[in-house]
């Protein structure tokens, strides 16, 4: 895949974020894929990945202007979309409850970004999100909740990561069903031994190792 004009649409992972536990907050990693691929290989990488962005808000942000005839259009979401207000779980763990985009509603979003992409003259690359570690996450966003109701909607901690994953397999239907190109993250992560060395203390964001594996797939993208 040769480009030299690339723009990223996605979350915090593609912003690469990070949780700094000394400093108690977020950050931006220096590891990130689009840091390095800049400053490594000169490559002009527009970042408009934003904490807490579904795939509907980087349709939103997929506008004319930012597109690029001939460039490389990465499309990298799941995280936040398959989210759910754990405050109203912890609530009514009774109720029924939709993640923040619904699973069906994420993939025509998805495929309609591909199709924005084709439309504005750049080549679509999906990405998988990378794997949850089930048991931090769940602590993290039970914080100052009923946790033990949270647990009872669940039904385990493991269902977390089992509903995570059926956006991850989404991410790789809409790219078979499109033709677009995949970069298959989520298997470079579980194809690791200790998984959970490359995630922060929340459960989700890779760390400074994790980005760096990240940064070496998207190097391994670019020169096939």
């Amino acid at each position: 895949m040769k480009a030299f004009h690339i723009g990223l649409w996605g979350d915090s992972i593609g912003r690469g974020v990070v949780y700094d536990e000394a400093a108690g907050r977020y950050r931006i990693s220096p590891e990130n894929p689009c840091a390095v691929l800049q400053k490594e290989l000169g490559l002009q990488v527009h970042n408009y990945a934003r904490m807490g962005s579904t795939a509907r808000d980087g349709l939103e942000r997929m506008t004319e202007d930012r597109m690029e005839r001939g460039g490389v259009a990465v499309i990298e979401f799941g995280g936040n979309d398959c989210d759910m207000d754990w405050k109203a779980v912890s609530r009514d763990p009774d109720a029924e409850h939709e993640a923040r985009l619904p699973l069906n509603q994420f993939k025509t979003t998805l495929q309609a970004l591909v199709e924005r992409s084709r439309l504005n003259g750049m080549e679509p690359v999906l990405v998988t999100p990378p794997p949850i570690d089930a048991e931090r996450y769940f602590c993290w966003v039970s914080r100052g909740l009923n946790a033990a109701n949270i647990l009872r909607y669940l039904g385990d901690v493991q269902h977390i990561y089992r509903w995570q994953e059926r956006y991850a397999h989404a991410v790789t239907a809409v790219a078979n069903r499109t033709g677009a190109r995949l970069i298959d993250l989520r298997d470079a992560f579980l194809a690791e031994t200790h998984v959970d060395r490359l995630l922060c203390a929340d459960g989700i964001h890779p760390n400074e190792r994790g980005y760096r594996m990240m940064s070496d797939v998207a190097r391994m993208a670019l020169a096939q």
